[in-house]
C-alpha cells in the first residue's frame, strides 16, 4: 500500500490518559482468546489515536500481559501527529501515517483494530463504508471495535464488527455517582447515535436499562455495584440478548447482540 492516499479526514484528535481503560480491558478481557490463538506475533492497531500518542502507549501496556509478544501500532492520518508519537516507538510498539485503509507492512494483517472518537466526527453514512475498508485488512477471525466515550472515560460505547458484520454493542459506565444507565446515549457510536428514538431498537434498549434501574432500587442499599448487577440481570431476564454475566456487569459494562438494535432501514 505504498503511496496510497489515506482512507479518511483530519479529525479533531482530543484525547486524555486513561481514557479509553474500558474498551482495553475488554479486549485484554473477553478478546484475549483473539490474542492467544494468533499464529506468530499478533498485531493490534489504534486507529486514529489522536494528538496525543498515550493511548496507544496504555493498549500495549495493557495487552501485553495477554500476549507479552503483541504489537501495538498507532496509526493516524495527521502527518505531524505521527511525527510527535515517533520517539515513544519501542520493541512492539510503533506509529505509522495511515487510515482506515490500515496500512501495515509486508501486508501483514491485525488481530485487532481499536478505532474510538472517529467516526464520531463523520457522518452517518460513512460509517459502513469505513467499517467495510477496514474489516477488509483484518486477519482470519479479526475485530474492529467502532466507540465513542466522553473526555474522561467514564461513559463509553462500542461495536464490535467481524468479516461477518457488526456482532455486538457493549456500554460501559463509571458506576460510581451513576444516575441513571441511560445516560450512556450521548455516547453512542456514530452507527447508532441518531437512531435513539422510538421505533429504535437501541431506543428501546436504553429505556428498558433505566426502567430496571429504577426498579432495582432497593438494591442500593448494598451498593452501586450490586444496582447494577440486578439491572442486568432483569434486562436479561426480560429477554434482552445480554451476552455477558455477573463478573463484567460488576466492572459497569453491558454487552448486547447487534441484531436487538442494529438500526431499521
Amino acid at each position: 500500500m505504498a503511496g496510497q492516499r489515506p482512507v479518511g479526514a483530519i479529525t479533531r484528535g482530543t484525547t486524555n490518559p486513561n481514557r479509553l481503560r474500558r474498551c482495553d480491558r475488554w479486549l485484554a478481557g473477553p478478546q484475549a482468546g483473539r490474542l492467544r490463538r494468533a499464529a506468530g506475533i499478533p498485531v493490534v492497531v489504534d486507529l486514529g489515536y489522536g494528538a496525543s500518542p498515550v493511548t496507544a502507549v496504555e493498549l500495549h501496556e495493557r495487552l501485553r500481559r495477554v500476549r507479552p509478544d503483541v504489537e501495538v501500532v498507532g496509526i493516524e492520518i495527521d502527518p505531524a501527529r505521527v511525527a510527535a508519537a515517533l520517539p515513544l516507538s519501542r520493541p512492539g510498539l510503533r506509529f505509522a501515517l495511515g487510515g482506515f485503509e490500515v496500512p501495515l507492512p509486508g501486508g501483514a494483517r491485525p488481530v485487532m483494530v481499536r478505532a474510538f472518537n472517529v467516526l464520531r466526527q463523520y457522518d452517518e453514512d460513512a460509517v459502513a463504508g469505513a467499517w467495510a475498508t477496514t474489516v477488509e485488512r483484518l486477519a482470519p477471525g479479526g475485530l474492529l471495535v467502532d466507540g465513542t466515550c466522553d473526555e474522561l472515560g467514564r461513559l463509553a460505547a462500542w461495536v464490535a464488527v467481524t468479516a461477518d458484520g457488526p456482532q455486538t454493542l457493549t456500554l460501559a459506565w463509571r458506576l460510581r455517582g451513576l444516575e441513571r444507565p441511560g445516560l450512556v446515549a450521548e455516547r453512542l457510536p456514530k452507527a447508532l447515535i441518531h437512531r435513539n428514538v422510538p421505533g429504535e431498537g437501541v431506543h428501546a434498549l436504553l429505556e428498558a436499562l433505566d426502567d430496571a434501574w429504577r426498579r432495582q432500587a432497593p438494591l442500593a442499599s448494598y451498593g452501586v455495584r450490586q444496582r447494577f448487577v440486578g439491572t442486568a440481570a432483569a434486562l436479561r431476564d426480560a429477554g434482552w440478548p445480554v451476552l455477558d454475566g455477573p463478573a463484567r456487569w460488576r466492572l459497569g459494562e453491558l454487552t448486547v447482540a447487534w441484531d436487538a438494535m442494529a438500526p431499521r432501514p
